[in-house]
């Protein structure tokens, strides 16, 4: 377990935002989800925006590498995009399975280095900041989104580690995957994501940084709890 002190932020008249980032697979979903039900805090998935976003491309038959930022960037401003629950809805929709796959998943990665569609969903993150408070995960939740986080985290694992982690779940969703492949699109992920000229996949100033490679998600949600409320107390 590593872990550094963050720089305490100034308190603000705004509900409290905790920001967990981290590279694909390395647990930051689970348990930003878990720290938000156990405060009764709104969850934000900014992954499942990028998801839903490339989802939405790709139906209207847009290639990213091919049309203009600026389209897209309008499309998926226009998207009807609504959680309810655990459930992601486009419009009367629901699109939460349709988002999961591999394939969405690296498509998202390839449109989230377009700086006119990351300006597009900015805002729209933004919004989700609401009393009395926000747990939200992603790649640069401490860094860009929310850059006055009361908490920020940084969550890591081996690459390896992620690969078996992601190579259960879709086991567990009935989808057939090789692991070796997993192993390769997660360091693919990992090297465009760490080297995209907007927001790059980093540690923030002053965030904790916690491997997950060896904890289980119970043992990482009480310590992300467990320094919020040292925070509070300081």
């Amino acid at each position: 377990m590593n872990a550094r002190s963050p720089i305490l932020d100034p308190q603000s008249s705004l509900p409290p935002v905790i920001a967990i980032d981290g590279p694909s697979a390395s647990g930051k979903g689970a348990v930003a989800a878990r720290v938000a039900a156990a405060l009764g805090f709104h969850y934000l998935d900014s992954g499942a925006i990028y998801r839903v976003a490339a989802l939405v491309i790709e139906r209207a038959n847009f290639d990213p590498a091919h049309a203009k930022q600026q389209d897209l960037a309008d499309l998926v401003a226009r998207m009807p995009l609504s959680f309810s629950g655990e459930r992601v809805m486009l419009g009367d929709e629901d699109v939460s399975d349709a988002i999961r796959t591999e394939d969405c998943g690296r498509q998202a990665s390839v449109i989230a280095v377009l700086p006119a569609v990351r300006q597009a969903l900015l805002e729209r993150q933004r919004a989700f900041r609401q009393t009395p408070g926000l747990v939200a995960d992603g790649r640069d939740m401490a860094s860009v989104v929310f850059p006055d986080a009361c908490l920020k985290v940084f969550l890591t694992a081996s690459a390896e580690v992620r690969a078996n982690r992601r190579h259960k779940q879709l086991m567990d969703k009935g989808i057939h995957a090789s692991i070796a492949q997993l192993l390769q699109d997660i360091r693919r992920r990992d090297e465009r994501d760490g080297s995209r000229a907007v927001a790059p996949l980093q540690k923030a100033a002053g965030a904790y940084e916690l491997d997950t490679s060896s904890l289980s998600i119970d043992h990482a949600v009480a310590w992300v709890l467990e320094r919020y409320e040292k925070q509070k107390r300081s």
